[in-house]
Order: C-alpha cells, then structure tokens, then sequence
C-alpha cells in the first residue's frame, strides 16, 4: 500500500495534467500541497518526486526551503545575543507574527523568485511549519503570490477544511480562508 505521501505526490502528478491558463489570478496560480504534519520527514525524503513529476510535465521546479529562514535572520541581527536574553524585546512581534521577519523574509523571497523563476516555474515552498509563533504562512503567501508567475507549490503540515476554504498550520491555530487550489493525499 502506498503511503500518504506517495498519495500527495500522485494528487500532485495529475494536477499538473491541467494544462497552465494564463492570465490567472495570483491566487489562482497557488496550490497547498496538505499532508498530516507526522509526515514531516517522509516528505521531505521524498521531495524529489515532485521535483521528477515537475520536470516530466514540461515544468522548471524552484524548491526554496525556509527551516532556517529564522536561524538566519537572527544571526544577522545587532542585538541578536540580547533578544535571547529577553525575548519580549523582539521588534515589532505582535498576534504570532513578527513583523520585521516575515517583511525580511518576503523581500528575500521576492527577489529570489523573480531572479530564478518564470511563468513555467513552480515555485515550491518547503518547511512553513517552522515560521510557527513567528509569521503567518498567509502573511508570506500574500507577500510573494504576485512574484510568481507560473504556480507556487506550498508543502502545508496541518489540514483543510473543504466546507470553509480554511487551513490549520500544524493543526494547531485556528485556520484562516483562503483560496489556494487544495491537495491532499
């Protein structure tokens, strides 16, 4: 028997059949790619198989993986010794999210897309449930949707409720609406 994730990949294989339309909205071009967050490690041995149905479809694959998108950040702040001291002290961090991270992180984001990707690119992302407590998955997918002109692949740890459009990182938060194209094991 197959396991979930090799179901995911298979979900994922024949969404790519659908020929591309173009002139879609950029919420339209953004697909959550939803598998349980026990997955975690399987998928990510396993990432390679999107990449190989990505290029079997005619398709560039871009994977940006962001598991250390906020070990690196703060390596790179100032104070940096200073905040792991007092963390409360964080600029800017308000309701989950840290502002001044996930603007950083979005500009980085931009730039990387727009450099190495085009309207036969999906761009997928790789380890959104590390920017838990720190940035909204629906803050940075907002950020950088307009910058990608082919598809963005988001690999989602958590669920999807079809009756409300809605997404739960990690299981966790409560979910938020939004309009991505689903896929699920």
């Amino acid at each position: 028997m197959s396991s979930r994730v090799q179901k995911l990949a298979g979900a994922y294989r024949q969404h790519l059949t659908v020929p591309w339309q173009v002139g879609l909205a950029a919420i339209q071009r953004v697909v959550f790619a939803v598998y349980d967050k026990a997955d975690e490690l399987r998928l990510r041995a396993n990432v390679d198989e999107f990449a190989l149905a990505t290029a079997q479809a005619g398709k560039q694959w871009l994977l940006i993986d962001l598991t250390n998108a906020f070990p690196e950040w703060m390596m790179a702040q100032e104070y940096r010794d200073a905040y792991f001291e007092c963390p409360e002290d964080l600029a800017g961090y308000q309701a989950g999210e840290l502002s001044e991270f996930i603007g950083d992180l979005i500009a980085k984001l931009k730039a990387r897309i727009e450099a190495e990707s085009g309207p036969e690119t999906v761009v997928a992302l790789l380890g959104v449930g590390t920017l838990f407590g720190l940035a909204r998955v629906s803050t940075l997918v907002e950020g950088i949707k307009e910058s990608v002109t082919g598809r963005l692949l988001v690999f989602f740890p958590g669920e999807h409720h079809p009756e409300h459009h809605s997404y739960r990182l990690l299981d966790a938060r409560d979910g938020w609406n939004y309009l991505a194209v689903p896929l699920q094991a």
